[in-house]
């Protein structure tokens, strides 16, 4: 499919990563809807190009609601990326006391969650669309993992479980959908400037940033958006996890 052909759900497009592929979607002629909590991003983002719809991605009723509330605005969808995450740091046995059951639990209901219940809506809508006449299509779903789900530091336990969860789901989901036309992939950023660095200074963002071997800088949401866009133009991606990382391997801690 090309990009000017997309109606895209990008949950968590309000900010970091989400942003970016709602940009790099609507500057090539493609439409992007915005699941996400935060309002006040969201909706200075709206345009003709951008509907944003408060969801919390977690929350069954939410999803179905929005997804109808997108066919009834802009018709069907034929794209997801799913970007909603959130991360603590949190060991399992620390100085603090034991990890909270309650925390991994949060971690795990939206970024794990959060994401395989947003396939599962979207799927069923996505099955009834018109197959692209070129390539027999009906939909494309990117869903983000990490690279925490292969080399998780200390205090990662819960981040890390999630993001495995999203890699480890790709490959039987895009199996299952193919008879549908529709693929699955995943992409496994490294360390990119989002929201989650925000708080540091500059000086620690820049020795982050020098910990990946080329470039030795953090990544940027364009660079996660273009590759978002070439997954969604190329119909021979399917089923894989594709690490975004500079080449960087992460230390213990």
């Amino acid at each position: 499919m090309k990009l000017q052909d997309i109606t895209a759900v990008v949950t968590g497009g309000a900010s970091g990563l989400g942003a970016g592929a709602v940009r790099h979607i609507t500057a090539n002629g493609g439409r992007a809807v915005i699941f996400d909590l935060d309002e006040m991003r969201g909706r200075t983002t709206e345009n003709e190009s951008v509907l944003f719809v408060r969801t919390d991605v977690t929350d069954e009723d939410q999803v179905a609601a929005a997804l109808t509330q997108v066919e009834n605005h802009l018709g069907s969808v034929n794209a997801v990326i799913n970007c909603a995450g959130i991360a603590i740091a949190e060991k399992v046995n620390g100085r603090r006391g034991i990890h909270a059951l309650e925390s991994f639990s949060k971690v795990i209901d939206v970024n794990l969650k959060g994401t395989f219940n947003v396939i599962r809506l979207a799927a069923e809508k996505m099955q009834r669309n018109e197959p692209d006449e070129h390539t027999g299509e009906r939909g494309v779903i990117i869903n983000t993992a990490s690279v925490a789900a292969f080399d998780g530091q200390i205090g990662q336990a819960a981040y890390s479980a999630s993001k495995a969860g999203v890699a480890g789901m790709t490959l039987p989901i895009a199996r299952e959908l193919a008879d549908h036309g529709i693929r699955v992939m995943t992409i496994a950023p490294g360390l990119f400037n989002t929201p989650m660095f925000e708080s540091l200074p500059q000086e620690a963002r820049d020795a982050l940033g020098a910990m990946t071997p080329f470039p030795k800088r953090l990544g940027e949401p364009e660079e996660y958006a273009q590759l978002a866009g070439a997954i969604i133009e190329n119909p021979m991606l399917n089923g894989e996890v594709i690490r975004l990382d500079g080449a960087i391997r992460m230390q213990p801690k």
